[in-house]
């Protein structure tokens, strides 16, 4: 009825002009994400040394990737790395977001020196830990706390747990800013409501602070998931992958293969594997928040 009255009265119908605003992110999502997956994906079929010709062979270098009894290590220490760095990181953002959602002038001030982690270069980072944890010259030898003097990096249940408590360090303000905002959105009706009922703020916490932030976490918990895939830098430059094989994540295996042995097919293959994994991880904990938010509206209402 509107089209006939539009092409009535000479004028064309108003179409939505969406597409178009989002066509400048589709074109950059594609050159920039899609076209390099297809051509890791298709690269993972050939060999080649990074300087010479490529030549097609199939599935050799899937081959030699799920042949290699380095791959399930390589699986366990970076599911392992994942599941103990969210543990430490997802309390402490939770906490240090709400606690950074109040009025009092000084958070704001404590909110921009926790954020400065998350400004500096990860490579950065590491170098800087490297020199404090070194058991010569570093932070412990020089105050002189045999503590604080031992072999960090050299250990494989130290080196793991100085990972973590870096990765942690860095990643765990851009969290606190997430959750900080969550709480923000929290209507303060609700504390009101729970202080007349002579709730006091432990279980306004848990009672409300937690439930409400239900989603918030669902997210960041999939960036945080997602994001411990891809560590690599850091990794590198602390540890290398050792002692041992203690601390080599798939994303550093990739590396080795592919820039220090000159295999690019199988690093290749370990790229794709990455993506499918991280793909998998996203799905699943997008699908347990769409079911908790069918849920919530059934039960509203009901």
């Amino acid at each position: 009825m509107s089209t006939l009255t539009a092409k009535q009265s000479g004028r064309r119908p108003r179409r939505s002009i969406l597409p178009w605003l989002a066509t400048p992110a589709l074109l950059l999502f594609t050159g920039f994400a899609v076209v390099p997956l297809v051509g890791v994906f298709a690269l993972s079929f050939t060999t080649w040394d990074g300087i010479g010709s490529i030549r097609l062979t199939g599935l050799a270098s899937w081959r030699a990737v799920l042949t290699d009894p380095g791959l399930p290590h390589a699986l366990w220490v970076t599911f392992l790395v994942m599941a103990v760095s969210w543990a430490v990181q997802t309390p402490l953002s939770i906490l240090l977001g709400t606690f950074l959602a109040g009025r009092q002038r000084y958070r704001a001030v404590l909110g921009v020196v926790y954020f400065i982690p998350l400004m500096l270069s990860s490579a950065a980072i590491a170098i800087a830990y490297e020199a404090l944890l070194d058991p010569n010259f570093g932070l412990g030898a020089g105050l002189g706390i045999e503590a604080l003097s031992q072999d960090w990096l050299g250990r494989p249940g130290l080196a793991f747990g100085v990972v973590i408590f870096v990765v942690s360090w860095q990643f765990v303000p851009f969290h606190s800013l997430i959750y900080q905002g969550g709480v923000q959105q929290i209507p303060k009706s609700l504390y009101e409501a729970a202080q007349l009922d002579g709730a006091g703020r432990v279980r306004q916490f848990f009672s409300i602070t937690l439930p409400q932030l239900k989603y918030t976490i669902i997210t960041s918990s999939t960036l945080m998931v997602v994001g411990s895939l891809t560590f690599f830098d850091l990794i590198f430059v602390l540890t290398e992958g050792g002692p041992g094989d203690a601390t080599r994540v798939l994303a550093l295996d990739m590396y080795k293969r592919g820039f220090q042995a000159s295999l690019m097919g199988p690093a290749s293959a370990i790229a794709v594997i990455l993506v499918l994994v991280g793909l998998a991880l996203a799905l699943l904990l997008r699908r347990l928040g769409g079911r908790d938010a069918a849920a919530s509206q059934l039960e509203g209402a009901s």
